[in-house]
């Protein structure tokens, strides 16, 4: 995710900091300050901080439930609204995915029930009132992770309960009805809190116009996972195509872009094996600063990924969604480059999958 600050990697998966989340942490001190001075903005600074790292070992739950599937999590990004795991894939078995859904409120449900021990009996009257600011900060982080359990399993998207409630409805009629269903119930609840909100508390607003959107972008997603499913990359992948020579100069990557009508141009040694990728705007973008003798290679993006023509397209979808991810290479056993798998590309098979769901693709590599 952009504007994020990478804090430490854990078991593979990289910790970030959005630039949004320091903000939000920067008012929350200034605000307490305000209020109550230095120690209160301290005492509020230290209890989100312990409270957003309840989040990451929440955010932990789900990716160590993930893994025991084979799913892997690049990285974890913390934001002001909660934390968000980049998993590679959703579990495709409904049973896998109740157990992911339910592994992240597990974790905050044991530390709360840890703290609540540690309080003692005769302190847990006071967990009614977490407005007191006298209330101890083992008190407080004891609530907050009771509460974000409970919250967390409302059952509507983007909350783990929507995931759970997908699950439990998935097991009965399958995927794509459970999505419309999960969905359905999901913008029913936003437009309740949103009702509700309209009585003097507009942060149930946000929530329910956050929950409806995140509602309908699931359902948009599992849609085009469904169109996709059955569908190789071989079969969906750009095979007329136009390379860019590792020896090329700026001038010869913009005579391929005049004669074609790509956008993703593929930078090849001699053996036809990728090295880089020139998309459209990155050849536009450096012939406005330099001439054309300059070598395209320079030019380039590195670090692009291959995948195999028999790679189903639904595993690597998500791979193709990120902001700087405009194409995967293609290649065969021998590291050559065979095609390109672009957005373009699985737009179009999306569509004609929208219009005959029972078309197969029948060209292969």
């Amino acid at each position: 995710m952009r504007w994020s600050i990478t804090i430490g990697s854990f078991g593979g998966t990289a910790v970030k900091i959005h630039i949004t989340f320091i903000l939000f942490l920067a008012w929350i001190a200034f605000s307490a300050w305000s209020r109550g001075g230095p120690a209160a903005a301290l005492d509020s600074t230290v209890f989100i901080v312990l409270l957003f790292a309840c989040v990451v070992l929440h955010e932990f739950g789900h990716i160590a439930a993930a893994r025991r599937y084979g799913i892997s999590t690049p990285e974890v990004t913390l934001l002001p609204i909660g934390g968000v795991a980049s998993l590679q894939r959703l579990p495709s078995d409904p049973s896998q995915e109740l157990v992911v859904a339910l592994a992240g409120p597990a974790v905050n449900l044991v530390i709360g029930l840890l703290l609540v021990a540690a309080i003692g009996p005769a302190h847990l009257a006071d967990l009614m009132q977490i407005d007191n600011p006298s209330l101890s900060m083992i008190s407080r982080l004891a609530v907050a992770n009771i509460f974000l359990a409970v919250f967390n399993l409302i059952p509507a998207f983007p909350m783990d309960g929507g995931r759970v409630l997908h699950a439990l409805v998935a097991m009965r009629v399958g995927g794509p009805r459970a999505t419309e269903i999960a969905t359905r119930i999901g913008q029913a609840l936003a437009f309740g809190l949103g009702f509700l909100g309209l009585f003097g508390n507009p942060l149930l607003v946000f929530i329910a116009i956050f929950v409806y959107i995140a509602a309908a972008a699931e359902a948009q997603m599992s849609a085009a996972h469904e169109s996709l499913k059955g569908v190789s990359v071989g079969e969906a992948m750009e095979t007329r195509f136009t390379p860019v020579s590792i020896n090329a100069c700026l001038g010869q990557a913009v005579d391929a872009l005049l004669a074609t009508a790509q956008h993703e141009f593929p930078v090849v040694d001699a053996f036809g094996k990728p090295v880089g990728l020139l998309t459209r705007e990155d050849i536009l973008s450096a012939v406005r600063k330099h001439g054309g003798d300059e070598p395209a290679s320079a030019f380039m993006r590195s670090g692009v990924d291959s995948v195999r023509p028999a790679t189903p397209v639904e595993s690597v979808f998500d791979r193709l969604q990120g902001p700087g991810s405009a194409a995967l290479y293609v290649t065969d056993t021998d590291g050559r480059i065979v095609g390109l798998l672009t957005r373009q590309a699985l737009g179009e098979v999306m569509m004609i999958r929208a219009a005959r769901p029972d078309w197969r693709f029948d060209r292969k590599a």
